[in-house]
């Protein structure tokens, strides 16, 4: 059984990208998890407010098949709302199929702990054949497709990727992923170590131990060429959560730019090539 990498490995064949803040400057990229037909309402809701604040992009990561309940090429009424959002800067991001994972006989300890208890079942690729994985993706991108968008980027849910799937990834011709620790660069290599802030609301000791574990995780990463900011749907359903959100956007806006994913790496990128410094 494959097992998913922890957010602290290095990928073989990547190498630890060095620091160029004074050559970009500071980013923040905020990413809304899980966007499909089942959370759409929400996410509107999420992307009114985030404008409000000052961000008026964001990295979509949308299921194509949300726990089996629709698919976005069959949901015209999303297919055209997803389009006005990509029309408007948003980058579409594919995220898992049905980002589910069935729990399996045999499971040891560290795969239920990682499937059940800190996903809730959704770590659709943790463990993922090669195969499996290929197919998935090729799923993805092919819905992708009839809704007249595409992704450079796919991320997996709960950024639990295994290292099969991993290879899949890259074989799929998608330019790169994220774990929870560090963005990856699929096409010319390289990992650049970046912890991403997110919230767990599940029940209210993970609410509790998430506000305070990002509040002293944003001081942390201030220095940081780039500040990632990982949004779920359920989190607005929260007053407290969301409030904490808002306030942490309004400090990071002040001296970082607004970007996605796509649009940071492309960036990072041109200044590896104008040779200021080797990769």
């Amino acid at each position: 059984m494959q097992t998913a990498p922890s957010s602290s490995s290095v990928v073989t064949g990547l190498q630890p990208l060095p620091e160029r803040e004074h050559l970009m400057g500071r980013s923040l990229v905020v990413s809304i998890h899980d966007v499909s037909t089942v959370t759409r309402p929400l996410v509107e809701r999420m992307l009114a407010d985030l404008e409000s604040e000052g961000v008026p992009v964001t990295s979509l990561l949308v299921i194509p098949d949300h726990h089996h309940r629709g698919r976005i090429d069959q949901d015209p009424d999303f297919t055209a709302w997803l389009a006005s959002c990509v029309a408007r800067g948003h980058e579409p991001v594919l995220h898992g199929f049905h980002h589910l994972r069935p729990q399996m006989p045999g499971e040891g300890m560290m795969t239920r702990l990682m499937t059940r208890f800190y996903t809730a079942g959704e770590g659709e690729f943790y463990d993922l054949s090669f195969a499996e994985a290929s197919r998935l993706l090729r799923l993805g991108k092919g819905a992708f497709t009839a809704c007249g968008i595409s992704s450079s980027g796919f991320i997996a849910p709960a950024w639990l990727l295994g290292w099969e799937a991993q290879r899949a990834v890259k074989e799929e011709g998608f330019e790169y992923t994220t774990l929870i620790g560090s963005m990856l660069d699929c096409r010319e290599g390289g990992q650049f170590f970046s912890r991403s802030l997110v919230y767990s609301v599940r029940a209210p000791w993970r609410r509790a131990l998430s506000l305070l574990w990002n509040k002293i995780l944003f001081r942390r990463l201030k220095r940081s060429p780039l500040m990632r900011l990982g949004l779920h749907p359920p989190d607005w359903e929260h007053p407290a959560i969301r409030s904490h959100i808002l306030s942490l956007i309004r400090f990071a806006i002040v001296e970082r730019r607004v970007t996605t994913y796509r649009d940071w790496l492309d960036l990072w990128r041109t200044s590896v090539h104008e040779g200021a410094l080797p990769c």
